[in-house]
């Protein structure tokens, strides 16, 4: 009887892994707005990766295939030469974005800062999703757009601030 009493008042049982990774997508810009049957669609599809503290995830100059979700851990984004860190990324973040539309060489290194769990979207699943549900990957292209839009005008920002110091500075 206690065991039945306990299930009663037990409440909803703990979240499984994949309405955990569901809750942070719903975080990531690329697949912010859409619906439920949407982001499971998309968690079908990611690549679950381990990397142990240190490790390369990818290198600076290598073709890219993909974005990287981080779920658990810390990486850095680090350009050559010099390793001069760009960005130090935690949970729920993500990079690489630029590699779902376009396959030129990474423009720098991500390593692992500790040991990370992360998800895998890589260009050939887009594509394949864009092929299955023409009307998701839309969404997700035109979302990936605005994210990279975003990330240019904000360089630029910088850019600019930097030259106008210069020349303030001259």
């Amino acid at each position: 009887m206690n065991s039945l009493f306990g299930n009663i008042f037990k409440g909803k049982s703990t979240k499984t892994e994949e309405d955990r990774i569901i809750d942070l997508l719903k975080g990531i810009p690329l697949f912010d707005g859409l619906t439920s049957r949407e982001l499971s669609a998309v968690e079908r599809i990611l690549h679950r990766r381990t990397y142990r503290s240190e490790e390369t995830i990818f290198r600076q100059g290598e073709p890219g295939v993909g974005m990287y979700i981080i779920i658990e851990g810390r990486v850095a984004v680090v350009a050559e030469p010099g390793s001069r860190t760009l960005a130090q990324l935690q949970t729920g973040e993500f990079f690489g974005e630029l590699a779902l539309l376009d396959d030129s060489p990474r423009s720098a290194s991500a390593i692992a800062q500790e040991e990370c769990r992360m998800l895998g979207f890589f260009q050939p699943d887009l594509f394949g999703l864009i092929d299955r549900n023409p009307h998701l990957g839309v969404k997700i292209v035109m979302r990936l757009a605005r994210v990279i839009g975003e990330r240019l005008k904000k360089c630029n920002e910088q850019l600019e601030s930097r030259s106008v110091g210069r020349v303030e500075g001259a």
